[in-house]
Parts: structure tokens; sequence; C-alpha cells
């Protein structure tokens, strides 16, 4: 009876994805995701927002973390991201099996390799912390914070993959609350770690750690009652090469783009750091807000990533298009309605995080934040294209894009813009405010808009049932 209601889950799921409207199936897929991306947002926003009651040097320091946080996430995604993208082209083609199994297998290995490279990190945290930035006075807490951040790496790796496997599978509503189970225990275990028990910047820490354990429980429910499409069990453990290849191939590009988030976000650190620790902790506030909109966008560019990816495997390149232009579509009206929220709101919501009241912190974190928002639906064609090209087993496109907002773009921006401000007219610390948003129009202007313009004309000859214009010579 319970292998019959799985197969008809599994099949409703797929129906779903291959004949739903679209209009009706990006919704339904996008809205869990982008309410799960906004979540591990506040996830962020409730350190910060508490961390920052302690002062300014406290939200230095939390700056600072998210470059470790961003390096050791980078890893955990990498394993997440690859699979996903093959486990829906291998539903989406009927191998539930084989999808299994590199369900199985990826989890296996991200997670032993997460609890290693944390566990190591705890003995030179003095000399990360040092590298990513910090300054003299926020060395302490910095350290403080990064120590737990370090040791459950496991757990947050153990979250992202089994998080991004249920989405993979169209599972998004659950994959949701487990996301959002972790970030309610952690508003809470937030106050009484830092305030009640005074555990100060270690007392944050420790919250996200344990919310982050709290949330894989939650997601390993669907597996441990075999509700779940796929199946997490030693017997799928494989280590073959057709499957770690496929799951490198697009695991790779984003554990790189989330890797040069973190030299991005490091090298940021240095420059901001150079103009003092208020513009460092403006740079952090500014960020945490953004993220808060950002993740909806990402939330909308995942959630389209399932079902790009089921359509391609199932050789139905109509459907991939309407899914890019249905997802573009909604998530560019999304951006305009909440750029423009945020973009009148900025002074108020920062006034929340500068407990000291800076006039700093203040206008830089603003300027950011505005500037960042004017940008909004181009960076969202820029992620929806990447994650297309991720959908559908594009890696080097993939890649460039990924890159794009970082390598390519940011870092130059970030070492020549704020230097040739402050010299001519003093006011570099806003050229390190504006130099993303920069980097965002830059990348929809020159990569995105030329890419996407030739993927679509590649499919457009192609019928329904085609052999797609990228298939391997290989017989698998």
């Amino acid at each position: 009876m319970d292998a019959n209601k799985q197969a008809l889950q599994r099949e409703a799921r797929r129906r779903m994805m291959l004949e739903d409207p679209m209009m009706k199936v990006i919704p339904r897929v996008a809205i869990p995701m982008i309410i799960s991306q906004m979540i591990d947002s506040i996830y962020n926003l409730a350190d910060t927002f508490f961390v920052s009651q302690l002062g300014m040097n406290a939200t230095a320091a939390v700056a600072v973390n998210d470059s470790l946080m961003n390096l050791l996430r980078s890893i955990s995604m990498g394993f997440a991201m690859g699979a996903a993208s093959y486990i829906s082209r291998l539903m989406g083609a009927k191998e539930d099996e084989k999808a299994s199994s590199v369900a199985t297998t990826t989890l296996t290995i991200g997670v032993l390799f997460s609890f290693m490279l944390g566990f190591i990190c705890v003995f030179f945290k003095e000399p990360i912390v040092r590298l990513f930035g910090v300054t003299d006075s926020a060395l302490q807490y910095s350290m403080d914070y990064a120590h737990w951040i370090m040791l459950s790496s496991g757990f947050t790796t153990a979250n992202l993959i089994m998080n991004q496997l249920l989405r993979s599978e169209g599972s998004t509503t659950y994959a949701m609350w487990g996301m959002c189970s972790g970030c309610f225990l952690n508003i809470i275990l937030d106050p009484l770690f830092i305030n009640v028990f005074g555990w100060g910047v270690s007392g944050a820490a420790g919250a996200t750690a344990l919310s982050k354990m709290f949330s894989c429980c939650v997601l390993a429910i669907p597996y441990i009652k075999k509700t779940a499409m796929l199946e997490l069990h030693f017997k799928h453990f494989k280590l073959k090469w057709d499957i770690m290849s496929e799951v490198a191939k697009m695991g790779i590009p984003a554990f790189l783009r989330m890797s040069l988030m973190s030299v991005g976000g490091i090298i940021s650190n240095h420059v901001a750091k150079g103009f003092g620790t208020a513009v460092l902790a403006a740079i952090s506030v500014a960020n945490k807000l953004y993220r808060l909109i950002a993740s909806a966008i990402m939330g909308f560019s995942q959630g389209f990533g399932p079902v790009a990816g089921f359509c391609w495997g199932a050789k139905k390149y109509k459907r991939v298009k309407e899914a890019y232009m249905t997802t573009v579509k909604i998530g560019s009206i999304c951006a305009l309605i909440l750029g423009t929220a945020m973009f009148l709101g900025a002074e108020t919501l920062i006034g929340f995080f500068n407990s000291e009241n800076d006039p700093t912190v203040l206008a830089v974190a603003s300027f950011k934040v505005r500037t960042l928002c004017v940008v909004l639906i181009p960076h969202i064609i820029v992620m929806v294209s990447s994650n297309m090209f991720q959908s559908i087993g594009r890696p080097v496109e993939n890649l460039v894009l990924s890159m794009s907002r970082q390598l390519l773009f940011l870092i130059p921006i970030v070492l020549i813009l704020p230097p040739i401000l402050e010299n001519m007219f003093g006011i570099g610390e806003y050229g390190l405010a504006g130099a993303q948003a920069l980097s965002d129009l830059f990348s929809f202007l020159f990569l995105a808009v030329p890419m996407m313009t030739w993927l679509f004309k590649k499919l457009k000859p192609l019928n329904d049932g085609d052999e797609p214009p990228f298939a391997s010579k290989k017989k698998h």
C-alpha cells in the first residue's frame, strides 16, 4: 500500500511539472522556495539585530563572519545544487532509482567532508577571521562567533542538501517548513542566549547552530517515513564515476559562485576596514537587509530550476522556454514592488540595526541598499538565466553567469572605484557601497542578454521529443 501510494504521489508530481499550466506551476513551486530563502535571510537578520544591540564592534564582527559562512556554505551548495540539477533531470526521465543513488551518495560525502573541514578550521580561527578583514576592536567578537559556525558546518550541509533534494522532486512546501522551523527556534534562542544567559556573540552563533540542527531533523522526516519520492538509504550509496562527475559538473559552478561571494566579501571587508569600523558595519547591515528581498529573487530562480530540469529531461523544450519567460515576468513584477518599498524605507530599516545612531552607518548603508534596489530587475534576470543553464546541464554557461557578479565585475570595481572616488572627492566609501549595483547591471547587459539570446536560437527549431541540442555522443 505504501509503495502504491508513493508511486501515485510521484506520478502526480511528475504530471504537475510536465502538464499543468505554467502560471500555476511556477508560483506553486517557487513560493515555498521564496519563503525558504527569506527565512534563511531572517536567520542572519535576527543575529544581526540582537548582536547590533551589543554595539558597532559586534555588528562588524558578524560582517566578517558572513564571508566565513558563505565559504562554508559554498561547499554545501556545491554538493546540494549539483545533486538537485541531476536529480530533476533523472526524475523527468523516470530514472527514480538512480536519482535515489545520487541523493544518498551526495548527502553522505557532503556531510562527512563538511564536518571534517569545520573541525580543522576551529584550530585556526584567529588567522582565518584576520584574513577575512576583521578590525582589532572586533577580533574577539568575531572569533567567538566563528567557533560555533565552524563546528556546526556539517549540519549546515545536511540542511542545504536535504532542502535541495526535496525541491528537486517538487516538494517545495515541506522544504519551506523545514527552513521555517529552524528560523522560529533561532528567533526564540537569540535573545535567550545573548541577553538572559549573557553569552553575547557566542550565544548568537550557538543559537544559529542549534537551529540548523533542528531543521535537519525536520527535513529528514519525509525520508524516515518514506513519503518522499527519493529514498535515502545506504543501499543506494554508490561511488560511481557517472554520478560523481555529473554532480561535480553542475555543483562546481554553484561552489564557485558561493565561494566567490566569500572572496568578494573578504576584499570588500578589507576595503571597508580602511574607512573604519563604521563603514564595515554599514556594509554588513546593508547586505543583510538587501538579502531579504534578494532571497525572494533566488527563490524564484531556484523554483524555476526543478520545472526546467523536469521538462528538459522529458524533452519538452517549448515548456522549458515558457517556464523561463513566466518566471522572469512574475519575478520582475515582484522585484519592482519589493525594490520600491525597500528603497523608500531604507533609512527606517537601517535605524533598527544602528544602536549607536552613527551617521556614517546610516548614510553608507542607505546608499548601498538603494543602489541595489534600482538594479533589482536586471539582477533577477541574471539569476533566472544562470539557473536555466544549470537546470539543463550546461555548466560552462552557468559558471560564466555565476562568476560574473563577483569575479568578472564586482572584485575589479571594488578595487578600482573606491580609491578613485576617495582621491577625487573624498567619498571612497560610497564607491564601495555602489560597487555591487554596478556589477549586477554589467552582468545583465554584457552576459545574460546575449547568452539567453543564443540559447533561445538553439531551441527555436526543436520540437518536443527531439534530441536536445547539446546531447552527449556517449551512450549511457
